[in-house]
């Protein structure tokens, strides 16, 4: 019998594909689930899926390999699709595909699926990943040819047994990873409402946050985080402790209409506690640790490697070459930022570095100041040259 290696999640959408694609193709169907950082009971869902009629179901423990591989490079591209989503969910998919190709390679599977909608970012981030690493399957895509709304799934997986952590009193779609949590369906499809106060999990509202800033020393070593407080932790435990810390004073909650890669807009909900910290100090600390070319050069990368990640582009390259810059970019990126988190904010207050291009002395008015006067009317001559000459041309012509 032909095999099926599915990217199961435990949610109502996989758990309902298990079933279907037995029922459909008549195949075997292997369960992979990948452990990017959502806190759930991984074994539980692996014995979900074969509850549910997995022939397999596999777990997999990426949680460091998603920091080291993913994140590190998220942050070293600043990575904010549209200026405000740090791409969690786009920045694991290329991950959980290339696990469940390398599960589909071992196992001999003919079929690889996924359960994403047929009007998702997701099925491309899926799919072409798929067709980078293994263009030889072929693919499923249940959610896309069943034709069946949210309640028609809820109920067809009661009719068949299928227990899901979803109901129609609360249809929420959410997927969570280390770097954030995403907040999808209901009524947050209405983006003239105000996002309902049940929806939010990770961060507090401002108003209930404390009274108190709290403090937050982040050291980076060539661009990435390694300590907090000078306490070292693996990129795992550091993220996780951030987003614990920042959410509770209401940081990373995120409402926005975004452009989706397949021509439509939607209203998103994302929690990125720790990655709207993390972004904001690397951030801070390159504004010390960079020339000012390369700091002006290096955000159009920037955007380009935040479309890329976005539209599902990641084993592309582009995105290799992109990255190879970036990293040439991290090597003097070494230093402490003080965060201050307080009402809803993450704002850096301090920064030090040993590669540090701020001069006190070039820079004060005060007692000190080594910067020559003298320097500036010459240079000023030269800088405003192209402007002089054209205002003389100008003038003659009239």
């Amino acid at each position: 019998m032909d095999k099926c290696v599915l990217a199961y999640s435990g949610g109502l959408d996989t758990s309902v594909a298990i079933r279907w694609i037995a029922e459909k193709y008549d195949v075997e169907v292997i369960a992979v689930a990948i452990d990017v950082g959502e806190e759930k009971n991984y074994e539980a869902i692996r014995a979900k899926a074969l509850l549910v009629g997995a022939a397999e179901s596999v777990v997999v423990d990426a949680r460091e390999e998603f920091c080291r591989d993913y994140i590190t490079r998220a942050l070293a591209a600043n990575l904010m699709y549209e200026g405000r989503y740090p791409c969690f969910t786009a920045l694991a998919r290329p991950l959980l595909a290339q696990h469940q190709v390398r599960v589909a390679k071992e196992r001999g599977a003919r079929f690889l699926a996924h359960g994403c909608t047929g009007k998702g970012n997701d099925q491309v981030r899926f799919e072409v990943t798929y067709a980078a690493l293994a263009p030889e399957m072929e693919i499923i895509a249940p959610a896309r040819e069943w034709g069946m709304t949210r309640e028609q799934e809820i109920d067809y997986a009661a009719e068949h047994g299928i227990p899901v952590p979803v109901g129609k009193a609360s249809p929420y779609s959410t997927d969570t990873n280390l770097w954030g949590r995403s907040i999808e369906a209901g009524v947050i499809e209405d983006p003239s409402q105000e996002a309902p106060a049940d929806a939010w999990e990770w961060t507090a509202e401002v108003a209930d946050a404390p009274a108190e800033p709290v403090y937050v020393k982040v050291d980076f070593e060539q661009g990435v985080p390694v300590a907090l407080d000078g306490e070292k932790l693996s990129g795992a435990a550091l993220v996780g402790r951030l987003n614990a810390l920042a959410g509770a004073h209401g940081v990373g909650r995120i409402d926005m209409l975004e452009n989706r890669l397949v021509g439509i807009k939607s209203r998103e909900l994302y929690e990125a506690p720790a990655a709207t910290v993390l972004l904001e100090a690397h951030r801070d600390l390159e504004a010390m640790c960079l020339d000012r070319e390369t700091a002006h050069f290096k955000p159009y990368l920037e955007l380009r490697y935040a479309e890329l990640v976005y539209y599902g582009l990641w084993f592309t390259p582009l995105r290799e070459a992109i990255d190879a810059f970036l990293q040439q970019t991290q090597q003097r990126v070494t230093g402490q930022v003080t965060m201050k988190l307080y009402k809803g904010r993450a704002m850096a207050i301090a920064r030090q570095s040993e590669y540090s291009l701020y001069d006190y002395s070039l820079a004060t008015y005060d007692k000190g100041d080594l910067f020559d006067p003298a320097d500036s009317p010459g240079f000023i001559r030269l800088w405003g040259l192209p402007a002089r000459i054209v205002g003389e041309v100008g003038r003659k012509k009239g």
